[in-house]
């Protein structure tokens, strides 16, 4: 297998200062659009990727929403493959990654801002509604994150037998419910608080503490608990 041609001069040049700027300031010096445009430049090298950079992200509407596309939605901006999806989406996964072990290393409620930080990155962007349930145990350590259900743009399944069925399975001493609203705007609906009180109940019969019900936005989130809701 050929190695891939190098970059044009005047590329390599740019996005040797680019890499320069990188390494002497950190990813601070960078404009998003740049960060974009170089990553793209590893999986794309003989092409000038700012154009593409700058469309992706005015297409999606900013590097949060970019990241968090589909690969297909990605593919569907023209000048974008698969290498180059994939790239975008290696770095979601790595972010991810990373975001996770920094709030499962400690007790959650004791490194609430890291598992916030976690969900809002996963969840934020999303152009569909995704619940999941957060299983601790009697030290309020994370056992496990699972998705629940993936639904619409406006609504999602959540069923309280399966959450305290699930919670039974695992021996969850805790659960907290997590959910997106990809409209921006994290307030709790009626539904969203019915649906946690019902939890809460079913949870307190069978000695399962249900710790909060917390809704993700774009332009931040709410948290039941906090609001005298739960």
């Amino acid at each position: 297998m050929r190695a891939p041609a190098p970059p044009l001069p005047d590329q390599a040049g740019h996005r040797a200062r680019l890499r320069e700027r990188l390494f002497r300031q950190g990813e601070e010096a960078l404009l998003d659009h740049e960060l974009v445009e170089y990553l793209l430049a590893l999986a794309i090298p003989r092409r000038d990727t700012k154009p593409l950079a700058k469309a992706l992200i005015a297409e999606f509407g900013g590097i949060g929403a970019l990241f968090s596309a589909e690969p297909e939605a990605l593919m569907r901006v023209s000048g974008m493959g698969d290498t180059s999806a994939a790239a975008i989406k290696i770095v979601q996964a790595a972010a991810l990654r990373l975001l996770r072990v920094e709030a499962s290393t400690r007790p959650v409620l004791a490194s609430w801002q890291a598992l916030l930080d976690y969900l809002h990155a996963d969840m934020a962007h999303r152009t569909n509604e995704r619940v999941r349930v957060l299983h601790l145990n009697a030290r309020n350590m994370l056992l496990r994150d699972e998705v629940m259900s993936d639904g619409s743009i406006d609504e999602a399944a959540l069923y309280v037998r399966e959450v305290i069925r699930r919670a039974i399975d695992l021996g969850s001493a805790a659960i907290i419910l997590v959910h997106n609203h990809p409209s921006g705007d994290p307030a709790p609906s009626r539904a969203d608080i019915d649906i946690t009180r019902r939890v809460a109940e079913a949870g307190k019969r069978l000695g399962i503490a249900l710790h909060d019900h917390v809704i993700i936005a774009r332009s931040g989130h709410s948290s039941l608990r906090a609001m005298g809701l739960l």
